[in-house]
Protein backbone atom coordinates (compact mmCIF):
# COMPACT_ATOMS: atom_id res chain seq x y z
CA UNK A 1 0.00 0.00 0.00
CA UNK A 2 3.07 2.10 -0.21
CA UNK A 3 1.80 5.04 -2.58
CA UNK A 4 4.80 7.42 -1.64
CA UNK A 5 7.17 4.94 -3.02
CA UNK A 6 5.63 3.56 -5.97
CA UNK A 7 4.24 4.02 -9.28
CA UNK A 8 1.32 3.20 -9.85
CA UNK A 9 -0.16 1.69 -13.01
CA UNK A 10 -2.99 -0.03 -14.18
CA UNK A 11 -3.05 -3.39 -16.43
CA UNK A 12 -3.89 -3.53 -19.74
CA UNK A 13 -8.15 -3.30 -20.18
CA UNK A 14 -8.30 -6.49 -21.66
CA UNK A 15 -6.76 -8.11 -18.43
CA UNK A 16 -9.83 -6.44 -16.22
CA UNK A 17 -12.08 -8.26 -18.42
CA UNK A 18 -14.88 -10.41 -18.16
CA UNK A 19 -12.60 -13.51 -18.37
CA UNK A 20 -14.04 -16.28 -15.61
CA UNK A 21 -11.19 -18.33 -15.41
CA UNK A 22 -7.14 -17.34 -15.83
CA UNK A 23 -5.10 -19.66 -17.88
CA UNK A 24 -4.34 -22.72 -16.51
CA UNK A 25 -0.39 -22.50 -16.45
CA UNK A 26 -0.19 -18.83 -15.25
CA UNK A 27 -1.96 -17.56 -11.76
CA UNK A 28 -2.17 -13.86 -11.08
CA UNK A 29 -2.06 -13.35 -7.37
CA UNK A 30 -3.36 -9.47 -6.28
CA UNK A 31 -2.36 -8.13 -3.42
CA UNK A 32 -3.71 -5.11 -1.15
CA UNK A 33 -0.26 -4.51 -0.32
CA UNK A 34 3.11 -3.30 -1.91
CA UNK A 35 6.57 -4.73 -2.11
CA UNK A 36 7.98 -5.41 1.55
CA UNK A 37 4.48 -6.28 2.99
CA UNK A 38 3.49 -9.35 4.81
CA UNK A 39 1.28 -10.18 2.12
CA UNK A 40 4.29 -9.50 -0.64
CA UNK A 41 6.76 -11.32 1.45
CA UNK A 42 4.31 -14.33 1.68
CA UNK A 43 3.29 -14.44 -2.09
CA UNK A 44 6.87 -14.76 -3.07
CA UNK A 45 7.32 -17.54 -0.64
CA UNK A 46 3.77 -19.03 -2.04
CA UNK A 47 5.19 -18.73 -5.75
CA UNK A 48 8.38 -20.71 -4.86
CA UNK A 49 6.68 -23.00 -3.50
CA UNK A 50 3.92 -23.75 -6.43
CA UNK A 51 6.69 -23.18 -9.15
CA UNK A 52 8.76 -25.92 -8.09
CA UNK A 53 6.38 -27.83 -7.07
CA UNK A 54 4.47 -28.11 -10.46
CA UNK A 55 8.16 -28.48 -12.02
CA UNK A 56 7.65 -24.81 -13.65
CA UNK A 57 4.24 -25.87 -15.40
CA UNK A 58 2.14 -23.17 -13.02
CA UNK A 59 3.34 -19.48 -12.74
CA UNK A 60 2.08 -17.22 -10.11
CA UNK A 61 2.26 -13.80 -10.80
CA UNK A 62 2.26 -11.35 -8.33
CA UNK A 63 0.60 -8.22 -8.38
CA UNK A 64 1.21 -5.50 -5.68
CA UNK A 65 -0.58 -2.22 -4.48
CA UNK A 66 -0.72 -0.08 -7.46
CA UNK A 67 -0.31 -2.52 -10.36
CA UNK A 68 -3.55 -3.28 -10.49
CA UNK A 69 -5.05 -0.13 -9.51
CA UNK A 70 -5.21 2.01 -6.05
CA UNK A 71 -9.24 0.99 -5.42
CA UNK A 72 -9.79 -1.85 -3.07
CA UNK A 73 -12.87 -2.38 -4.99
CA UNK A 74 -11.39 -2.65 -8.19
CA UNK A 75 -9.44 -4.92 -6.85
CA UNK A 76 -12.10 -7.05 -5.48
CA UNK A 77 -14.89 -7.12 -8.42
CA UNK A 78 -11.94 -8.46 -10.52
CA UNK A 79 -11.34 -11.44 -8.34
CA UNK A 80 -15.18 -12.12 -8.22
CA UNK A 81 -15.45 -11.61 -12.07
CA UNK A 82 -11.82 -13.84 -12.53
CA UNK A 83 -9.49 -11.45 -14.34
CA UNK A 84 -7.59 -12.07 -10.80
CA UNK A 85 -8.57 -15.62 -9.58
CA UNK A 86 -6.24 -15.42 -6.30
CA UNK A 87 -6.05 -12.42 -3.94
CA UNK A 88 -6.09 -11.05 -0.84
CA UNK A 89 -9.03 -9.35 0.87
CA UNK A 90 -8.57 -7.57 4.15
CA UNK A 91 -10.82 -4.69 6.26
CA UNK A 92 -11.86 -3.34 3.14
CA UNK A 93 -13.60 -6.77 1.49
CA UNK A 94 -16.59 -5.89 4.01
CA UNK A 95 -18.50 -3.94 1.46
CA UNK A 96 -18.24 -7.71 -0.35
CA UNK A 97 -18.24 -9.86 2.28
CA UNK A 98 -20.23 -8.02 5.31
CA UNK A 99 -19.01 -11.12 7.52
CA UNK A 100 -15.76 -10.76 6.71
CA UNK A 101 -15.92 -8.12 9.29
CA UNK A 102 -15.59 -11.11 11.60
CA UNK A 103 -11.44 -10.85 11.26
CA UNK A 104 -12.09 -6.97 12.68
CA UNK A 105 -13.91 -7.49 16.19
CA UNK A 106 -11.62 -6.82 19.08
CA UNK A 107 -10.35 -9.49 21.95
CA UNK A 108 -11.51 -12.66 20.32
CA UNK A 109 -8.39 -14.27 18.95
CA UNK A 110 -5.96 -15.72 21.05
CA UNK A 111 -2.95 -13.92 22.37
CA UNK A 112 -0.37 -16.13 20.93
CA UNK A 113 -0.51 -15.23 16.85
CA UNK A 114 0.52 -18.52 15.87
CA UNK A 115 -2.51 -20.38 17.72
CA UNK A 116 -4.67 -17.64 16.11
CA UNK A 117 -3.38 -18.25 12.74
CA UNK A 118 -3.43 -22.11 13.24
CA UNK A 119 -7.59 -21.68 14.65
CA UNK A 120 -8.34 -19.68 11.92
CA UNK A 121 -6.54 -22.11 8.89
CA UNK A 122 -8.38 -25.36 10.75
CA UNK A 123 -11.00 -27.28 8.66
CA UNK A 124 -13.11 -26.67 11.37
CA UNK A 125 -12.91 -23.27 11.03
CA UNK A 126 -11.91 -22.24 7.29
CA UNK A 127 -14.03 -25.41 5.28
CA UNK A 128 -17.29 -24.89 7.63
CA UNK A 129 -20.45 -24.60 6.09
CA UNK A 130 -20.97 -20.38 7.33
CA UNK A 131 -17.58 -19.26 6.25
CA UNK A 132 -17.41 -21.07 2.84
CA UNK A 133 -20.87 -19.97 2.04
CA UNK A 134 -20.59 -16.42 2.98
CA UNK A 135 -18.29 -16.38 0.25
CA UNK A 136 -19.44 -18.44 -2.25
CA UNK A 137 -22.29 -16.43 -2.58
CA UNK A 138 -20.36 -13.53 -3.96
CA UNK A 139 -19.04 -15.57 -6.38
CA UNK A 140 -15.25 -16.50 -3.84
CA UNK A 141 -13.87 -19.09 -1.70
CA UNK A 142 -11.96 -18.68 1.24
CA UNK A 143 -8.81 -20.44 1.22
CA UNK A 144 -6.68 -19.39 4.26
CA UNK A 145 -6.23 -16.51 6.56
CA UNK A 146 -2.75 -14.36 7.13
CA UNK A 147 -2.67 -12.34 10.59
CA UNK A 148 -0.05 -10.05 9.28
CA UNK A 149 0.60 -8.97 13.39
CA UNK A 150 -0.98 -6.79 16.13
CA UNK A 151 -2.64 -4.03 14.86
CA UNK A 152 -0.92 -0.77 17.09
CA UNK A 153 -2.29 2.04 18.25
CA UNK A 154 -0.65 5.47 17.26
CA UNK A 155 -1.56 9.36 18.46
CA UNK A 156 -0.34 12.44 19.55
CA UNK A 157 -0.94 11.62 23.08
CA UNK A 158 -0.39 8.72 25.80
CA UNK A 159 -3.79 5.95 25.46
CA UNK A 160 -3.76 4.03 28.78
CA UNK A 161 -7.53 3.49 29.13
CA UNK A 162 -10.58 4.10 27.58
CA UNK A 163 -11.05 7.72 29.09
CA UNK A 164 -7.53 8.46 27.15
CA UNK A 165 -9.19 7.47 24.38
CA UNK A 166 -12.40 10.00 24.48
CA UNK A 167 -13.03 12.11 21.54
CA UNK A 168 -9.47 10.74 19.53
CA UNK A 169 -10.24 10.99 15.97
CA UNK A 170 -8.68 8.03 14.83
CA UNK A 171 -8.10 6.78 11.95
CA UNK A 172 -10.23 2.98 10.66
CA UNK A 173 -10.88 1.18 7.31
CA UNK A 174 -14.09 1.59 5.93
CA UNK A 175 -15.35 -0.90 7.85
CA UNK A 176 -18.73 -0.58 9.90
CA UNK A 177 -17.90 -2.91 12.90
CA UNK A 178 -14.16 -1.01 13.48
CA UNK A 179 -16.09 2.10 13.65
CA UNK A 180 -18.52 0.72 16.33
CA UNK A 181 -15.55 -0.93 18.06
CA UNK A 182 -13.92 2.36 18.76
CA UNK A 183 -16.76 4.45 19.32
CA UNK A 184 -17.76 1.92 22.30
CA UNK A 185 -13.60 2.65 22.95
CA UNK A 186 -14.61 6.53 23.24
CA UNK A 187 -13.10 7.54 20.09
CA UNK A 188 -14.19 9.61 16.99
CA UNK A 189 -13.45 7.13 14.21
CA UNK A 190 -12.75 8.54 10.56
CA UNK A 191 -12.13 7.18 7.40
CA UNK A 192 -9.48 8.68 5.50
CA UNK A 193 -7.98 7.31 1.91
CA UNK A 194 -4.69 4.72 3.30
CA UNK A 195 -3.02 6.79 0.31
CA UNK A 196 -3.71 10.22 1.84
CA UNK A 197 -3.08 9.20 5.54
CA UNK A 198 0.00 10.38 6.12
CA UNK A 199 -0.46 13.98 5.23
CA UNK A 200 -3.94 13.74 7.02
CA UNK A 201 -1.39 12.86 10.68
CA UNK A 202 0.76 15.33 9.82
CA UNK A 203 -1.59 18.11 9.06
CA UNK A 204 -3.94 16.80 11.96
CA UNK A 205 -6.66 16.33 10.12
CA UNK A 206 -6.71 13.08 12.11
CA UNK A 207 -5.15 12.52 15.40
CA UNK A 208 -4.57 8.55 15.67
CA UNK A 209 -3.95 5.65 13.13
CA UNK A 210 -4.11 1.44 13.35
CA UNK A 211 -1.95 -0.56 11.65
CA UNK A 212 0.76 -3.73 11.80
CA UNK A 213 4.00 -2.05 13.37
CA UNK A 214 5.34 -3.39 9.80
CA UNK A 215 2.65 -0.65 8.03
CA UNK A 216 3.67 2.04 10.68
CA UNK A 217 7.39 1.97 9.40
CA UNK A 218 6.49 1.00 5.45
CA UNK A 219 4.34 4.13 5.31
CA UNK A 220 6.73 6.17 7.78
CA UNK A 221 3.28 6.91 9.80
CA UNK A 222 5.65 6.44 12.71
CA UNK A 223 6.99 10.49 11.91
CA UNK A 224 4.10 11.97 12.20
CA UNK A 225 3.21 10.64 15.63
CA UNK A 226 4.14 10.62 19.22
CA UNK A 227 3.26 7.67 20.55
CA UNK A 228 2.69 3.96 19.56
CA UNK A 229 0.25 1.81 22.35
CA UNK A 230 0.21 -2.37 22.13
CA UNK A 231 -2.97 -3.21 23.62
CA UNK A 232 -3.25 -6.45 21.93
CA UNK A 233 -6.56 -6.18 21.03
CA UNK A 234 -6.51 -7.71 17.49
CA UNK A 235 -4.19 -9.11 14.45
CA UNK A 236 -4.76 -7.39 11.35
CA UNK A 237 -6.20 -10.69 9.26
CA UNK A 238 -5.69 -10.73 5.55
CA UNK A 239 -8.03 -13.59 3.56
CA UNK A 240 -6.33 -15.46 0.88
CA UNK A 241 -9.32 -15.77 -1.42
CA UNK A 242 -10.12 -17.12 -4.91
CA UNK A 243 -12.58 -16.88 -7.77
CA UNK A 244 -15.14 -19.61 -6.96
CA UNK A 245 -15.33 -20.78 -10.84
CA UNK A 246 -11.62 -20.51 -11.48
CA UNK A 247 -10.79 -22.71 -7.85
CA UNK A 248 -13.65 -24.94 -9.02
CA UNK A 249 -12.38 -25.49 -12.64
CA UNK A 250 -9.11 -26.42 -11.21
CA UNK A 251 -8.13 -29.62 -12.25
CA UNK A 252 -7.72 -32.34 -8.65
CA UNK A 253 -4.29 -32.08 -9.12
CA UNK A 254 -4.12 -28.47 -9.33
CA UNK A 255 -6.11 -28.21 -6.27
CA UNK A 256 -4.58 -30.17 -4.54
CA UNK A 257 -1.27 -28.55 -5.28
CA UNK A 258 -2.84 -25.32 -3.65
CA UNK A 259 -4.26 -26.82 -1.00
CA UNK A 260 -1.25 -28.54 0.54
CA UNK A 261 1.34 -25.55 -0.37
CA UNK A 262 -1.52 -23.01 1.44
CA UNK A 263 -1.13 -25.74 4.60
CA UNK A 264 2.34 -25.36 4.18
CA UNK A 265 2.48 -21.15 4.51
CA UNK A 266 0.90 -21.26 7.61
CA UNK A 267 3.68 -21.26 9.55
CA UNK A 268 5.58 -19.95 7.05
CA UNK A 269 3.20 -16.28 7.12
CA UNK A 270 3.47 -16.72 10.92
CA UNK A 271 7.31 -17.03 10.72
CA UNK A 272 7.25 -14.00 8.20
CA UNK A 273 4.86 -11.58 10.21
CA UNK A 274 6.68 -11.93 13.01
CA UNK A 275 10.33 -10.94 11.66
CA UNK A 276 9.23 -8.29 9.71
CA UNK A 277 7.48 -6.96 12.32
CA UNK A 278 10.58 -7.11 15.21
CA UNK A 279 12.81 -5.69 12.39
CA UNK A 280 10.66 -2.85 11.33
CA UNK A 281 9.81 -2.09 15.08
CA UNK A 282 13.86 -2.16 15.83
CA UNK A 283 13.99 0.48 13.11
CA UNK A 284 11.74 2.25 14.29
CA UNK A 285 13.13 3.06 17.59
CA UNK A 286 16.58 3.36 15.86
CA UNK A 287 15.03 6.55 13.87
CA UNK A 288 13.19 7.93 15.96
CA UNK A 289 11.58 8.91 19.58
CA UNK A 290 8.59 7.98 19.72
CA UNK A 291 7.13 6.65 22.94
CA UNK A 292 6.01 2.95 23.47
CA UNK A 293 3.31 1.82 25.12
CA UNK A 294 2.37 -1.50 26.50
CA UNK A 295 -1.01 -2.08 28.05
CA UNK A 296 -0.73 -4.36 31.06
CA UNK A 297 -3.47 -7.14 31.59
CA UNK A 298 -5.78 -4.92 33.68
CA UNK A 299 -5.48 -2.13 31.38
CA UNK A 300 -6.24 -4.44 28.86
CA UNK A 301 -9.31 -5.77 30.72
CA UNK A 302 -10.93 -2.00 30.53
CA UNK A 303 -11.09 -2.25 26.38
CA UNK A 304 -11.86 -5.78 26.37
CA UNK A 305 -15.20 -4.85 28.08
CA UNK A 306 -15.95 -2.82 25.84
CA UNK A 307 -15.64 -4.29 22.91
CA UNK A 308 -16.91 -7.61 24.00
CA UNK A 309 -21.43 -6.06 22.77
CA UNK A 310 -20.21 -5.69 19.44
CA UNK A 311 -19.76 -8.84 18.88
CA UNK A 312 -24.16 -8.61 18.93
CA UNK A 313 -23.63 -5.71 16.93
CA UNK A 314 -21.50 -8.15 14.34
CA UNK A 315 -23.93 -10.83 14.71
CA UNK A 316 -27.19 -8.35 13.71
CA UNK A 317 -25.28 -6.61 10.91
CA UNK A 318 -24.22 -9.61 9.23
CA UNK A 319 -27.34 -12.23 9.69
CA UNK A 320 -27.06 -16.32 10.76
CA UNK A 321 -24.28 -17.20 8.94
CA UNK A 322 -21.84 -14.73 10.54
CA UNK A 323 -23.20 -15.81 13.83
CA UNK A 324 -22.38 -19.33 13.28
CA UNK A 325 -19.00 -18.59 11.67
CA UNK A 326 -17.87 -16.39 15.15
CA UNK A 327 -19.23 -19.50 17.31
CA UNK A 328 -17.18 -22.07 15.55
CA UNK A 329 -13.87 -19.65 16.38
CA UNK A 330 -14.21 -19.26 19.51
CA UNK A 331 -15.38 -23.41 20.57
CA UNK A 332 -12.25 -23.95 18.59
CA UNK A 333 -10.31 -21.21 20.35
CA UNK A 334 -12.24 -22.85 23.89
CA UNK A 335 -10.99 -26.28 23.13
CA UNK A 336 -7.05 -25.24 22.76
CA UNK A 337 -7.36 -22.95 25.84
CA UNK A 338 -9.00 -26.31 28.09
CA UNK A 339 -6.88 -28.51 26.54
CA UNK A 340 -3.12 -26.74 26.70
CA UNK A 341 -5.01 -24.66 30.28
CA UNK A 342 -4.56 -21.28 28.94
CA UNK A 343 -6.93 -18.35 29.57
CA UNK A 344 -8.09 -17.02 26.39
CA UNK A 345 -8.26 -13.70 25.82
CA UNK A 346 -11.77 -14.00 24.01
CA UNK A 347 -13.31 -14.67 27.31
Amino acid sequence: MQTRHIATGILALSMMGSASVALADTWRFGLEETEGSVQYEYAQAFKQLIEKKSDGDITVQILPYGVWGSSYSTLYDAIQNGSIPLSFGSGFLGGTVPESQLMSLNYVMPNDQLETAEILNSDAFMKSDAWQQSFRTRDLVPLAALPEGYQVWTANKAIHTPADMKGLQIRVMDNSLLRATYQAYGASPITIAYGELYSALQQGQAEGNIQPVWAHENMGFYEVQDYMIFAEQSQFIANLIANEDWYDGLSDDQRQLLDTTIHEMVKKGDEIQKQLNQDRLKTIEEKSDIKIIRLDQAQRDEFRKLAKPIRDDFVNMVGERGGKALDILLEQEKARGDKSGDDSQSS
